[in-house]
């Protein structure tokens, strides 16, 4: 059964120098998941290890603010137009000078989930996805962008995208087979339907949805919704529901911007 929250309703844990952690996805409330997802809030002067398990992968986003990631070897501004893969036995420091919110998941065992994944690991990359290729839908004004692909995270265990809905648009009802995947809402609100049931969301909201779950996603009228969403494995099947219009999505070559993309 889908599992909500919004971070407003999470704990907040203190951490060591100025930052704090609340966990949005975690296994006492999602027994079964593969992913472990957290809003990581760093105040002012705020300071964070990463440091990523040797047989894990790990990614996060930059919500708001502006923070810089050092491993050592080189020092990256990151804001948030930046989305972060960071492979098995990643160690660097993500600190902000006038603070910053990121949501960071990590998947345990990841080699599991693609066979490959030991003999040719993950790198690590950062994605500026405002400069991604948008895909528009056949059917109405909503945008597809993809975040997190074999092409450019070298791995099939996750999959992830930006997905942009003007108001009063909708996705088609659907399932997928062999992963599972949760919607975070950047902006805006809308309906999530998870079989028959029906979930308000908004803002902050996390949406978990298991394996073989029927769902699909409206916008409210009154503004844009936005949201990332990943899955976990990324290779995975797609089924829709009889009478559903398949979700078609036409590449356009520029970024959302209106800019020549950068692939």
């Amino acid at each position: 059964m889908a599992f909500t929250v919004n971070e407003n309703d999470v704990a907040v844990e203190p951490m060591a120098d100025n930052a704090t952690r609340q966990r949005l996805l975690t296994r006492s409330r999602v027994p079964d998941t593969r992913i472990l997802l957290d809003r990581l809030n760093l105040a002012p002067c705020g300071r964070l290890g990463l440091r990523v398990a040797p047989s894990s992968l790990a990614w996060f986003q930059v919500l708001s603010g502006q923070a810089t990631l050092d491993d050592g070897s080189q020092s990256i501004a990151l804001d948030s137009d930046h989305i972060v893969l960071l492979p098995p036995q990643y160690q660097a420091t993500l600190t902000s000078d006038a603070g910053a919110a990121v949501l960071y998941a990590e998947v345990a065992d990841a080699a599991s989930l693609d066979a490959e994944f030991n003999v040719h690991p993950p790198r690590f990359r950062v994605v500026d996805w405002t400069r991604e290729p948008v895909l528009d839908s056949k059917y109405d004004a909503r945008k597809r962008i993809y975040v997190a692909t074999p092409n450019l995270f070298a791995t099939k265990a996750i999959k992830g995208e930006m997905i942009i809905y003007p108001p009063g648009t909708a996705g088609a009802d659907h399932h997928h087979e062999g992963a599972e995947h949760f919607m975070y809402v950047l902006k805006g609100a809308g309906t999530a339907y998870a079989g028959e049931r029906r979930v308000p969301v908004r803002q902050g909201d996390l949406i978990h949805y298991d394996d073989l779950e029927r769902h699909w996603l409206r916008a409210d009228g009154g503004g844009e919704l936005a949201f990332v969403e990943f899955f976990v494995p990324g290779v995975y099947k797609t089924i829709w529901a009889e009478g559903a219009p398949i979700c078609t999505w036409l590449p356009t070559g520029h970024d959302i911007r209106g800019n020549p993309a950068v692939r």
